[in-house]
C-alpha cells in the first residue's frame, strides 16, 4: 500500500541539491497533477500522483469561464471536498482563488481555514514579497502553504496578459530574491510557473525547498500539469509546456456518436440490456411483446 504523502515529506524531497558537478539528489521528482473531482482524485491517485492540486484552472477547464478570476473560495472548497472524500495518498493542496488573500490577513486566514475544512492538507497563493504578511500569518495558524512565482494567472491583468516572467536580468534576479523570501517564511514548495529554463533552475539551486514547475524546464525539484491538459480532455489551444498523453475527447465524441447511432437506429438497449418480467405475470397485467 503507497505510503500517504505529507507536508515534511514533500518538504524533504529537495531534488536539486547540486554538488559542484552539477549531479543532483537522489529522489525522484515530485509529481503534481490537479483534480476536481471524485473520479479525477481516484485516476491522479491511482497513477502514483505526489500531490493533487485543487487548482483555480477549475473556473476554465469545468466551469467555462474565460479565466481564473471568477472562481471563489466556495468554488474551490466545493471541489476540494471532493477530491478530498476519496482520501487519496497524495497530498491535497487547494489553491486561494483571487481576492481571497489579499484584502487583510484575518480574510485570509479565515478563507484559507475554509479550504483546510473542506479537506485541504495546505494551501496555495500566488505573489512574491507583497505576501510575506499573509504566509505568515497562515503558517503562524499551522496552516501549510505553497508558494506561487513567476507567471501568476491571477495577476494576468497586471502583467498585461500570459506572459513568460522573468525575462530580462533585473526580473530574473528578482524571482530569485523572491523565492527566497518565500522559503525564509516557510513555505515547504514553490509553483514556478512560465519561467525561462536557466532562471528556474538558478531558482531551484538556491532555495532549500522543492521547486514545481510548469514551463519552468527541466530542473525544478517536480512538475505540475493540469489533468484536462494531459489526458485532452478538451482541444483547446495549449501552452507550449503541455504534453498531451490522451486525446480522450476525440475518444469520448466518438463513443458518444455510437451511443446516439445505436439509440436513433434501435440497437439499443437489447434483451440483455433490459429487464424482463416472467410470461405469467405479464399475461395478467395485459402486458404484450418481447420477453
Amino acid at each position: 500500500m503507497a505510503q500517504k504523502m505529507t507536508v515534511p515529506a514533500v518538504r524533504a524531497r529537495k531534488t536539486i541539491c547540486r554538488s559542484t558537478d552539477g549531479a543532483s539528489g537522489d529522489d525522484h521528482p515530485l509529481v503534481m497533477l490537479t483534480a476536481y473531482d471524485a473520479p479525477g482524485a481516484r485516476m491522479v491517485d491511482q497513477a502514483g500522483a505526489d500531490l493533487i492540486l485543487v487548482g483555480d484552472s477549475v473556473a476554465m477547464v469545468v466551469l467555462g469561464y474565460d479565466d481564473t478570476l471568477q472562481v471563489t473560495v466556495d468554488d474551490i472548497a466545493h471541489h476540494t471536498a471532493a477530491v478530498a472524500r476519496t482520501r487519496p495518498n497524495a497530498l491535497v493542496v487547494a489553491d486561494m482563488p483571487w481576492m481571497s488573500y489579499h484584502v487583510s490577513v484575518e480574510e485570509t486566514v479565515r478563507n484559507a481555514a475554509t479550504l483546510i475544512r473542506a479537506g485541504a492538507q495546505a494551501v496555495k497563493l500566488e505573489g512574491g514579497r507583497r505576501r510575506l504578511p499573509m504566509i505568515e500569518a497562515l503558517i503562524a495558524a499551522e496552516i501549510p502553504v505553497m508558494g506561487h512565482l513567476g507567471l501568476t494567472p491571477q495577476s494576468m491583468h497586471a502583467m498585461g496578459g500570459f506572459k513568460v516572467q522573468g525575462r530580462d536580468v533585473q526580473a530574473a534576479l528578482d524571482l530569485v530574491d523572491a523565492a527566497k523570501a518565500l522559503a525564509h517564511t516557510g513555505c515547504f514548495s514553490i509553483v514556478l510557473e512560465g519561467v525561462p529554463d536557466r532562471v528556474a533552475a538558478r531558482v531551484s539551486e538556491t532555495v532549500d525547498v522543492p521547486t514545481i514547475g510548469i514551463g519552468a524546464g527541466p530542473d525544478c525539484d517536480g512538475q505540475v500539469l493540469v489533468f484536462h491538459d494531459v489526458l485532452g480532455i478538451e482541444h483547446q489551444i495549449l501552452p507550449k509546456f503541455v504534453r498531451r498523453y490522451a486525446d480522450l475527447h476525440t475518444a469520448g465524441v466518438e463513443a458518444l456518436e455510437r451511443f446516439a447511432a445505436d439509440v436513433r437506429s434501435g440497437a439499443f438497449p437489447n434483451a440483455d440490456e433490459s429487464y424482463a418480467m416472467d410470461d405469467e405475470k405479464a399475461d395478467a397485467l395485459g402486458l404484450y411483446g418481447a420477453a
